[in-house]
């Protein structure tokens, strides 16, 4: 329990309507889309309407040695924003103003509370778009797709949230109030600090300002589905997609798992007997994408798709990606929990980490469905389970470890988008080795010695 002060103090900085206290309104903060995860219910939840009023939150938070954890839509998959400790929830919804879209300089200023797909609508109006796309677009916030470096379906041509970054404004453990980057393309002034924060899950400071780099929207797309009879064939398409120096903007897989349980929940024709589907899309200009087109359209039939069907207009591409974008949700009907992971290799190693996922569906008797950013190395294995079976559950963990240890093993990593979080911190030793985490350690304490920022996250206490 919160001591009165600390309330009463949080009030005077916030207004009444601005601090939540009752049960019903802290059981929602408890948790956010992680699966399998315990809650943890804050003792407070506020939601500050200026930088000035954060550094004032997290001056009042140093002074009684009481945990933040910021958060946005509570929409990322590491348990990033859980309340292990209890303590304050900083909510950033209320921080949702996109202050300014710059065409000059390619850039847009937003707030940590606006959804993406806000900012791509907006910039949209100028003939522009912000790259990054992660599955949860249209309710995902900027403040935490920073914080989580979330990736998306365009990673493969365009890259992830971190390479759109260009300033920050963030509010420090003590309270300082920092600036870091800006709108000049070459900045390379003292250490990198605008990086550091990207991906940081908010355990270094609290993001209330965020420039990003906007392009200028592909002239022309095109959508392309090819069916495969062997889960195989569809991994090595990949790579010879891409040794054939075409990068599409988007090149996705579903297994046939995954096939069924969305076909079943969209309609859009998917065929529910294909071992796998990739999903393509090539964008720029009209003349390179109908050449790049043909040219895919050839490496796929060439490395035995059965099927290649290029989308003839908007609406039948929509309902592809539609589809593509429907396969948590889907799975999610299928079985009380779903456990969504995130097994990033080199694009070279996916049909090796494909078999491998295989094996272990297999050798632990689960049902694990897979799909993702196969172009860019980037695959779900998605477990579907029920976590009130214990005797399950033990064995769902322990095809987890399994499908790290080969991603490490294949020269990957843990995470390619969904961060650290709570859920993979034990695993930090094996990619990084116990000095490489003890360096982690290091940077956490130099920033926020307390541990008051989201502790429980990346790195514990020693």
């Amino acid at each position: 329990m919160l001591a009165r002060e600390v309330l009463q103090e949080l009030v005077q900085v916030l207004g009444r309507e601005n601090v939540l206290t009752e049960q019903e309104d802290l059981l929602t903060y408890a948790y956010d889309a992680t699966a399998a995860m315990k809650h943890h219910k804050p003792d407070v939840v506020v939601s500050p309407l200026s930088t000035e009023q954060v550094s004032e939150i997290v001056k009042i938070a140093i002074r009684h040695n009481v945990p933040i954890y910021p958060r946005g839509s509570g929409t990322n998959l590491s348990g990033g924003t859980i309340p292990t400790e209890g303590g304050i929830v900083l909510s950033m919804l209320n921080l949702n103003k996109i202050l300014e879209v710059d065409q000059d300089n390619l850039t847009a200023t937003v707030q940590p509370g606006v959804i993406i797909q806000a900012l791509n609508d907006e910039a949209g109006k100028h003939g522009l778009i912000y790259p990054p796309d992660p599955g949860t677009v249209t309710t995902a916030t900027m403040g935490g797709s920073v914080s989580e470096c979330s990736g998306g379906l365009r990673g493969l041509k365009y890259g992830v949230t971190k390479h759109y970054i260009m300033g920050l404004k963030v509010v420090l453990a003590n309270g300082d109030v920092i600036r870091w980057g800006g709108k000049t393309v070459k900045n390379v002034t003292g250490y990198d600090l605008v990086a550091l924060f990207t991906g940081a899950e908010g355990t270094l400071g609290i993001i209330t300002e965020i420039i990003v780099k906007l392009i200028p929207a592909p002239e022309a797309r095109k959508s392309i589905l090819a069916v495969f009879d062997n889960l195989d064939k569809a991994g090595k398409a990949i790579a010879a997609i891409i040794r054939n120096k075409v990068i599409p903007a988007t090149l996705e897989i579903m297994d046939n798992d995954t096939i069924q349980t969305v076909e079943h929940f969209v309609h859009a024709g998917l065929p529910l007997d294909a071992e796998a589907v990739l999903l393509c899309e090539v964008d720029g200009y009209k003349e390179v994408v109908a050449r790049e087109a043909v040219l895919v359209e050839r490496i796929l039939k060439e490395e035995g798709a059965v099927q290649v069907n290029i989308a003839k207009d908007d609406k039948e591409r929509d309902l592809l990606w539609l589809a593509r974008r429907s396969a948590l949700p889907a799975l999610a009907q299928k079985r009380p929990t779903t456990v969504l992971e995130d097994a990033t290799v080199p694009r070279s190693k996916i049909p090796d980490m494909l078999k491998a996922i295989r094996k272990i569906a297999e050798k632990y008797n689960l049902q694990i469905a897979t799909f993702g950013h196969a172009g860019d190395g980037n695959l779900h294995p998605t477990i579907l389970t029920d976590e009130r079976d214990l005797e399950e559950m033990k064995r769902v963990h322990l095809a987890v470890d399994e499908i790290f240890q080969v991603a490490i093993s294949l020269g990957g990593t843990l995470s390619g988008e969904h961060g650290i979080g709570m859920a993979k911190m034990k695993y930090l030793d094996m990619e990084f080795g116990e000095a490489g985490v003890t360096a982690l350690r290091r940077i956490k304490e130099a920033l926020d010695p307390n541990y008051v920022l989201n502790p429980g996250k990346i790195v514990r206490r020693d």
